[in-house]
C-alpha cells in the first residue's frame, strides 16, 4: 500500500486548503485513513479518521472547520480545511490501514499500516 499527499501551501489567516490522500494497492474491502499533523516542536495529533463502514471521528477542536470525504473512485480521498489559523500550521499526513476505525479511551483510532511522506500547510499572515 502507498500513500501520497498532496495540497498543501500558504495561506492567509481565514483561508482555506484542501488536501488529497491517493491510496494505492489497497486490497482489502475494509480499511481506515486518518490525517495526522505535526506542527514544529509539537506532537503529532489526529485531525480526522474515516472508514469503509462510513464511520467519521474528528478532532474536538476542529469540528466545523474540517471536513473529510470518503475514499472515490480514483481511490483519493479529501481534507477540507476553512477558516484556517497560524495554529494549524503543520506538516500534514495521510495514513491508511486494512482495518475498520477502533473506538478505545473515548476516541476512534486507525490502526495504520502505512504513512505518506506529508503536505505542509503553513498559515500565516
Amino acid at each position: 500500500v502507498q500513500v501520497v499527499e498532496s495540497g498543501g501551501d500558504s495561506v492567509r489567516p481565514g483561508g482555506s486548503l484542501r488536501l488529497s490522500c491517493k491510496i494505492s494497492g489497497l486490497t482489502t474491502t475494509s480499511y481506515c485513513v486518518a490525517w495526522i499533523r505535526q506542527a514544529p516542536r509539537q506532537p503529532r495529533e489526529g485531525v480526522a479518521g474515516i472508514d469503509s463502514d462510513n464511520i467519521v471521528t474528528f478532532r474536538d477542536s476542529l469540528k466545523g472547520r474540517f471536513n473529510i470525504s470518503q475514499l472515490n473512485a480514483d481511490n483519493t480521498l479529501y481534507l477540507e480545511m476553512i477558516n484556517l489559523t497560524p495554529e494549524d500550521t503543520a506538516m500534514y499526513y495521510c495514513a491508511a490501514g486494512s482495518r475498520v476505525l477502533y473506538f478505545m479511551n473515548g476516541y476512534y483510532n486507525c490502526d495504520y499500516d502505512v504513512m505518506g511522506q506529508g503536505t505542509q500547510v503553513t498559515v500565516s499572515s
